[in-house]
């Protein structure tokens, strides 16, 4: 499945002379490119070049205006194909790019079985397709049509799928939904159980080569995530599905977003589930990348050694103690140097020394050191999910087991 395409935006900016500054013209009147006449000394321009870059002016503005009707055109003709595809006007004019070149998929192909999930926004059940007799599980969202913003947010998660391509991300198959529903399904294949359920197990104890099967499966989803620009925003164990052939697949795309790296942009701290969320998102931090998703990735790695979540806060001031408490507090140097919004309130009156050797002093070598990493407080350290790829960890013995060879659980 390809890539949503995207729309590039056309717009007119003032030309600038040779040291780069803007030129000024009469009003806000753009000066095209064209227009512009080299001088040298006091040479001034006749009557006769103002007239002609007048002219030119014009031709300009006309030509842009032009260009704006043909794209608005361009645009309403778009709007017009979905629509007539099946698919509702109101999804259309907002979320248009989403839905590009996909026709809907009809209610009445799917047999609903029953409800197998239940997020803040949404509400996943187990289906069948009348058509083929695959299993499928059927994501509900819940959001307000009338509201645009609300419609790009789900938009969003739906280009985002569309974009990845990866045996461990989970796949959208379709979407469900017609010109007079309010409601919209997405299809995806089904996966049987998720791995917080069989890591929470006391039946379950998962071998040493069997974590290293799933530590594999899900760093090669996320180092696919990343290098599409998609950090994830919510790793967790119930967010890791994992099917009856062993195939771990990320899936929950809802906090996701886009992002360029080593370029600024804001996004909001506000994301994660806390028990995996990362110190500088509970510190304030804004300006953050692929990292904050490396040390969820952290603590879903100690999750399957310790058989329950590592860092339980019930606030974010006692999950960052508790983090501090683990993990060691940061250097003196990175509390002046990140300026993190929350820094001066947070910042503990003592530092902490990792007590992380002692507490996960039974692992191997190679098995510490990668999680070391991950668990790092400056994000900077963390490395990549291809950095921890090529570690140690996965070259040394025993090595991953091969997917297929992990027992078949029950439901």
């Amino acid at each position: 499945m390809g890539c949503a395409s995207s729309k590039k935006a056309v717009s007119v900016t003032p030309a600038a002379d040779s040291s780069g500054i803007p030129r000024k013209g009469s009003g806000s009147r753009a000066i095209p490119a064209s227009s512009l006449r080299s001088r040298t000394g006091s040479e001034l321009r006749g009557n006769g070049e103002e007239k002609e870059e007048e002219e030119e002016d014009k031709a300009g503005l006309k030509s842009a205006s032009s260009l704006s009707a043909r794209l608005g055109n361009l645009h309403n003709y778009i709007e017009g194909e979905q629509v007539a595809a099946g698919w509702p006007a109101w999804l259309s004019a907002v979320a248009g790019e989403a839905i590009q070149g996909w026709v809907p998929l009809k209610a009445d192909s799917f047999e609903k079985l029953e409800k197998i999930g239940q997020g803040t926004y949404s509400s996943v059940f187990r289906a069948r397709d009348l058509e083929t007799g695959k299993t499928v599980a059927l994501k509900k969202v819940r959001f307000d049509n009338f509201e645009p913003e609300s419609v790009r947010f789900m938009a969003r998660e739906i280009q985002i799928l569309r974009r990845l391509d990866h045996p461990n991300v989970v796949k959208l198959e379709g979407l469900i939904t017609s010109r007079l529903s309010c409601s919209l399904y997405l299809v995806f294949e089904y996966m049987e159980h998720d791995l917080a359920g069989l890591s929470s197990c006391p039946d379950i104890n998962f071998t040493e080569s069997q974590v290293k099967c799933y530590m594999h499966q899900l760093l090669s989803g996320l180092e696919h995530c990343h290098s599409r620009g998609i950090i994830h925003r919510d790793i967790k164990g119930a967010n890791l599905l994992v099917n009856n052939q062993g195939i771990l697949k990320m899936a929950d795309f809802g906090l996701a977003n886009f992002y360029r790296p080593g370029q600024k942009q804001p996004l909001t701290s506000r994301v994660v589930t806390l028990w995996y969320r990362p110190p500088e998102l509970l510190l304030g931090s804004t300006d953050y990348e692929a990292s904050v998703d490396l040390w969820s990735v952290g603590c879903v790695f100690a999750e399957l050694f310790l058989k329950k979540p590592i860092l339980q806060g019930r606030t974010e001031v006692e999950q960052l103690h508790k983090i501090f408490k683990l993990c060691g507090s940061p250097a003196e140097e990175y509390w002046k140097k990140s300026k993190l919004p929350h820094a001066t309130i947070f910042k503990p009156h003592r530092p902490y020394d990792s007590c992380l050797y002692e507490t996960f002093k039974t692992l191997p070598a190679s098995a510490f050191d990668l999680l070391g990493t991950l668990l790092s407080v400056e994000p900077y350290k963390r490395g990549t999910a291809s950095s921890a790829l090529t570690s140690e960890y996965f070259s040394a013995k025993p090595y991953a087991c091969e997917p297929a060879s992990l027992p078949k659980y029950p439901p």
